[in-house]
Parts: C-alpha cells; structure tokens; sequence
C-alpha cells in the first residue's frame, strides 16, 4: 500500500478510535450506562434514567474533555521539546514547569499554617490551587523565556530548565520537611494527577488555553521540519531561529502549564507519544506527525482515564500512576532499541 493511502488509513483508524474511546470513557465507571443513553444524553435525546444523564453532563462528559485536552496538549509539547532539543528523551516538563507549577501548590499547601486563616481558607479552595499552580509555572517560565533571549545555544537553554527544576524541587523538599501529615497527603494527592474535579467554567478555560498553544504549534510545523537536520541548516532556510525557538518554548509552556494547574502533573504522556506516532507512521515529517500526535495523545489518555476508573467497582486510581505504568515501559523499550528519529 501507497504511503500516503496508509497514512489515510491510520489517521481515520486512530480518529474513529478516539470517538469509540470517548463514549467508552463516558459509559464506564462505577455505574455503567448503556452507550445508546451515552448518545442520547450528547445529542439531546431522551436518556433511560434521570440520575445517568446527571452523571454524564455533570461528572462523565467533563472528565471525558479534560482527558482529550490533557492528552493532546501534553503528546504536542513532548513533540516540541523533542525536536526542538534534538534529544528523543525530552518532555513537556523539562523547561522545569512542573517543579514551578509544584511549587506554586506547595506554598499554598504545605505552607497553609503560616497564612492568615482567611487567606489560608481562599487559597486552599479549588480555584486557589489553579491560580497557585499557574503562577508558580509562569514564574519558571518567565525566567527560561528571559535565559533563552539571551543564550544562542539551545542546550544551554535545557540544562537552564533543568536547574531551575532542581531549584524548586528542593524548595518543595524543604517545604515538606516542615508539613504536618495532613498536608503531606493533600499535597501528594495532587502530585497523583486529576481528571475529574474540573467544573464548566475550568473546562472552558482549560479548552482556551489548550487551543491557543496547539495553533501555535501548528505555526511551528515548518520550522520543526527545518530543525531536524541543524539550526545552520534551519537559518540557511531563511526561518529566524530564535523567533521560533521562543514560540516553541512559548507554545510547550502554555499547553503544560495550563494542564498541570488544572488537572496536576502527568507522567510520560508527552515523552512516549510522540516516538509512537513515529513508529506508527514511520516518518520524521512533522506535517504529519502533528496530527497523529494529536489522535495518539487524545486515544491513550482517554485509555488511561478508564483503567483508572476500575470499571465496575467504586475505586478510582491516580491517572499519573497508569500514565507511568504504560508510558515507562515504551521508554525503557526505545532505549534498548536506540532508534534514533532526528
């Protein structure tokens, strides 16, 4: 088969699978409901009981668009930082966001005790947290946008966000030293990631934030492609380097930043997706792998999102735990292979 109609028939394979996964995501959970209510209950129709249509439109549905959003916002970053740094092992985290997002919940967290109880109760609240998470992101990012003006060497630009990961990282760690177990656990439960405490309105935000960063990559298709074979070789082309290195770095920033504040750190989401839509499609043509990281990215989280709902029982595990669980082998499989996509 011809590569173009193979590449037609897995992008309408992994589109129908994202679909299928979508309504299996909503029908699943502690409660089953039939996939025909599902339908219904999305295209105003008549569902069999009141309680399941108060299920889907207030808890399934959310959750269900929140494991799209989280799912291809982080495949796209982990595609970004990959070609961007050349490096096969890069992450949606590895500009240190998820540290500076970290820290920003453990200042409200871990450090309730030394706020006034006013002030301590506002910011413990759901939106307190996000507003948290979002500054202490922003602040990483800040100083990484700042750094990478003024460094022409993109790794540099890597080993700046990893201090900058290693930096808030201790502050955390001294942060926990003096928590209460109370605090601890809170704080922990977090760090596990979240899919479905997201009200309308967050969803709305979240969907805002998500699509600004995914145009922007899109606009970063032709530079990705320039990449690949040098930044000599990307200037050569008439692209300006450290014009599309910022709204790469820009465009990673906003959709992990957004996704970690509002639904916590995930694990391995942004590392291993965009090797299997290398491997799939067997290119290194970023027009084409955009898109299939999108599908991927959007298929596996929902996956994620229903084995953690161990269907059937009232049991909900952390998502960041079977994100690692299914992410963590792909890596350690493409480091024995040592396949190397540049």
């Amino acid at each position: 088969m011809p590569n173009s109609n193979r590449n037609k028939v897995l992008f309408l394979t992994l589109f129908l699978g994202v679909l299928l996964l979508f309504f299996i995501n909503i029908s699943l959970g502690s409660v089953t409901i039939p996939f025909k209510d599902v339908f219904h209950s999305l295209t105003g129709g008549e569902v069999s009981k009141q309680t399941w249509e108060y299920i889907i439109v207030n808890y399934r549905l959310p959750k269900a668009i929140t494991a799209v959003l989280a799912g291809m916002g982080l495949s796209i970053s982990g595609l970004l930082m990959q070609t961007l740094f050349r490096n096969p092992l890069a992450g949606p985290y590895v500009l240190g966001l998820s540290s500076g997002s970290s820290l920003g919940v453990a200042f409200v967290i871990l450090g309730s005790s030394f706020l006034p109880p006013f002030l301590s109760i506002v910011l413990l609240s759901s939106y307190g947290i996000v507003i948290a998470s979002t500054l202490g992101g922003f602040f990483v990012l800040l100083m990484v946008l700042i750094v990478s003006q003024r460094l022409k060497d993109t790794m540099a630009i890597l080993i700046v966000g990893l201090m900058f990961g290693s930096f808030t990282s201790a502050v955390v760690g001294v942060l926990t030293y003096f928590s209460s177990a109370e605090q601890l656990q809170k704080f922990t439960f977090w760090s596990l990631g979240n899919l479905g405490n997201l009200s309308w309105t967050s969803i709305v935000i979240l969907t805002v934030a998500v699509g600004l960063g995914l145009i922007m990559g899109v606009f970063s298709i032709k530079p990705l492609n320039a990449l690949l074979l040098g930044e000599n070789y990307a200037k050569s082309l008439g692209i300006n380097f450290r014009k599309a290195r910022f709204i790469i770095i820009f465009a990673t920033s906003i959709l992990a930043g957004s996704i970690t504040a509002f639904a916590g750190p995930i694990a391995f989401v942004g590392l291993a997706v965009p090797h299997m839509a290398k491997l799939l499609f067997q290119t290194s043509n970023h027009f084409i792998l955009y898109w299939s990281t999108l599908l991927i990215g959007a298929s596996i989280m929902l996956l994620c999102d229903v084995i953690s709902q161990m269907p059937g029982t009232s049991v909900t595990l952390p998502i960041n735990a079977i994100t690692s669980i299914i992410g963590a082998p792909v890596v350690i499989w493409l480091l024995i292979r040592k396949r190397n996509y540049r």
